[in-house]
């Protein structure tokens, strides 16, 4: 059981350490669509995607690297009392904490799927049965197996109007990963407490 624990929190660790790293450089590419949107205010025909780009940048850049935040402790808590206690204390409150954050982020995830199906064209309540059909029609008829599973695709409101489904499925895929490094800070906190090293 133990040994299961280690891969897990090692695996959970290298991924969101690998995925964090790799998405700090996205702040350049926002930095970049928002030089190019003031640039071409000022000297060309204003860009209509500019402002929408960044925020998807954005979006992509606090869900994706939230993980390897929680994970390196350098989220924002506040440390009024928690800075004076001791680790063990520190552990043990953490390690009950973590619950009420697992239970948001099951609710969080199950509303983002939602809306991920809801983005590909379903309409019905259940978003599970939508991805295991789409995905047993990938698997057997390939793209265009599942393209008959994909309805209307939704899109925004604006004048450039893209797609909402990337940005969406980004979004699950960082709720998930948040997911799977709250259980593994847990399993950390739980170990400390036992006086155990998962690492």
């Amino acid at each position: 059981m133990l040994s299961a624990v280690k891969s897990y929190v090692r695996f959970v660790d290298g991924m969101n350490r690998f995925i964090g790293r790799f998405t700090m450089f996205l702040i350049f590419g926002m930095m970049a669509v928002l030089m190019y949107s003031v640039i071409s205010k000022n000297f060309f025909v204003p860009s209509l995607m500019t402002l929408e780009i960044a925020q998807f940048l954005m979006v992509a850049y606090f869900l994706l690297g939230g993980p390897y935040s929680m994970q390196m402790g350098d989220h924002v808590r506040m440390d009024l009392l928690y800075g004076s206690w001791s680790d063990t204390t520190k552990a043990a409150v953490d390690s009950v904490m973590v619950i009420f954050l697992l239970i948001y982020l099951c609710v969080l995830l199950y509303g983002a799927l939602n809306s991920t199906a809801y983005s590909l064209g379903y309409f019905g309540t259940n978003p599970f049965e939508f991805f295991g059909d789409l995905a047993g029609s990938f698997i057997t008829g390939g793209i265009d197996g599942a393209a008959e599973h994909i309805g209307f695709l939704e899109r925004t409101p604006t004048a450039w109007r893209p797609f909402m489904w990337p940005i969406k499925t980004v979004m699950t895929i960082g709720i998930f990963l948040m997911l799977l490094q709250a259980v593994s800070v847990w399993f950390k906190d739980i170990a400390k407490l036992r006086g155990v090293d998962l690492t």
